[in-house]
């Protein structure tokens, strides 16, 4: 019996044995079994955020087009807005240029009525005076001689329009008949003192008297349309040709005082310039050339 048991031993020792060293091998392939199936459940669960991962972009991207499309449209309505305002404003300021046009139109054949009426209520008085009745004792008209003396000087007649009048004497004017323009816009200036023409007539006057060369009446014409006419658009001219005409008269200081004055006044005026060329090459004491 005790040699069984001794013949036993071995055996079961090495049963023992191969037991023990069979459990760390079953746990070990257990182990290996769960990580699999942990690494399975992570790499569904990785394909399952990548799907939504994916579907949320095409979302977005779905988005954005979108509001791209409504940017463009809002770009587009705006710009076709800001077309449509610039036209309008375009157009709107065409508008005022015509109504503006037609207002200075309105102004002007205002002037030329206003002148009308004045040549009118001029005219009245002589149209409705009494006639000198006939005297009975007086020669035919047939014998009686022409006057021997010079014509008078040039007088409105009645209902003569003003506008005429002055075109007349302008005509004088660039025709170089310096005594028939004088004459001429003295009459304009005897009837229509006060329209918008009477500065320029006065002017023509001191003009025609410095082309024919009498300086001391130039000065004293443009002198009457700077005091005359203050607000006139003439001032300037009148400024400038009164140091023309005190110059050539060898009055250097008083022509400097008439183009600093001018170029005080109307410091923007092209008129300003040519006195100021004229005062920088004008020594003190000695006049400029004409």
């Amino acid at each position: 019996m005790d040699g069984m048991s001794r013949r036993l031993s071995p055996a079961i020792l090495a049963l023992t044995a191969a037991v023990m060293l069979a459990a760390p091998a079953a746990a070990q392939s257990r182990r290996e079994m769960q990580m699999m199936a942990d690494i399975r459940m992570l790499q569904e669960q990785t394909q399952q955020m990548q799907q939504q991962l994916q579907a949320a972009l095409d979302a977005i991207s779905g988005q954005l087009k979108a509001i791209s499309t409504r940017v463009d449209d809002q770009a587009g309505a705006t710009r076709k807005s800001f077309a449509d305002q610039k036209l309008a404003v375009d157009q709107f300021g065409t508008d005022l240029r015509v109504v503006r046009e037609r207002i200075d139109e309105s102004n002007v054949r205002i002037t030329s009525l206003s002148q009308e009426v004045e040549a009118l209520r001029l005219a009245i008085p002589s149209m409705t005076a009494p006639a000198v009745p006939a005297d009975p004792n007086a020669p035919p008209v047939s014998d009686v001689q022409p006057p021997s003396t010079p014509a008078p000087p040039i007088t409105m007649s009645p209902g003569i329009s003003p506008q005429r009048l002055f075109n007349t004497a302008l005509a004088d004017f660039t025709a170089g008949q310096w005594t028939l323009c004088i004459e001429g816009f003295n009459t304009y200036l005897r009837g229509f003192s006060r329209t918008d023409a009477a500065d320029d007539a006065q002017w023509y006057i001191g003009d025609c008297y410095y082309s024919d060369g009498k300086f001391t009446e130039a000065i004293d014409a443009y002198h009457r349309v700077i005091t005359g006419y203050p607000k006139g658009d003439r001032v300037p001219d009148a400024y400038y040709k009164l140091g023309l005409a005190l110059n050539s008269q060898r009055q250097p200081d008083r022509a400097r005082e008439a183009w600093e004055t001018l170029v005080k006044q109307f410091p923007d005026s092209d008129l300003a310039r040519l006195a100021k060329q004229k005062l920088d090459g004008m020594p003190r004491g000695k006049a400029p050339g004409r």
